[in-house]
């Protein structure tokens, strides 16, 4: 059989390439539901005038969850509690998981984050008024954030999908399949999954996963 050197080669350094990243750890930021709005929607929930206040700091650089929450609500029920992410977004966006979509009784995609086009409806209730959106309710993909800085460390590619093992050496431990890679210079390295899927898996928040 001939054999191709160069194919070798890139083969070789791509299995090498694999090895090294797979021994970096990468911090789980677990998403409980929660909700941006956009400057619109915040004022006929909140009034004209009102500003979102910080409750604490979460791991992306420039985000904040608030001390203000809404309700969310369809055909078969109601949540309550849901907390908001600020600053404001061009467009709401709300993130549930698939046992809140059953308890709500919506079937919303799953989707990259701001990709809302064709996504499901549901009622807001706020403190001082209600919406009903027509769009923007979905499920979250689960990605990993990264700055390009690690980035290039560890050989990743905006866009790129990878395969993620989580639950190292634990009863439920698994590999989470299509885990979308996202690059900014507005990133921090974060593992992004929603509740579901951290429960599948027995993992908490600031354990550390790694990519296969």
């Amino acid at each position: 059989m001939d054999q191709n050197p160069e194919l070798a080669k890139k083969i070789t350094e791509d299995i090498v390439s694999r090895l090294e990243r797979s021994k970096s750890p990468i911090p789980i930021g677990i998403s409980n539901r929660h909700v941006h709005l956009d400057q619109r929607h915040w004022d006929t929930l909140f009034g004209k005038g009102a500003a979102p206040r910080k409750f604490r700091s979460v791991k992306q650089p420039g985000f904040w969850a608030c001390y203000e929450t809404v309700a969310i609500e369809g055909p078969k029920g109601r949540i309550d509690n849901v907390r908001l992410i600020a600053p404001h977004r061009p467009k709401t966006q709300i993130e549930i998981s698939q046992t809140d979509a059953q308890q709500l009784g919506l079937r919303p995609p799953i989707r990259d984050s701001g990709k809302l086009e064709g996504s499901a409806p549901v009622r807001v209730i706020g403190p001082k008024g209600t919406l009903e959106i027509k769009e923007g309710l979905i499920i979250a993909r689960r990605h990993i954030h990264f700055h390009p800085l690690e980035a290039q460390a560890m050989g990743i590619k905006d866009g790129e999908v990878v395969r993620v093992r989580a639950g190292l050496n634990g009863i439920r431990e698994l590999v989470f399949e299509q885990v979308l890679c996202r690059v900014s210079d507005q990133f921090s390295l974060e593992f992004h999954i929603d509740t579901d899927e951290a429960n599948a898996a027995w993992v908490k928040n600031g354990e550390n996963v790694h990519i296969v």
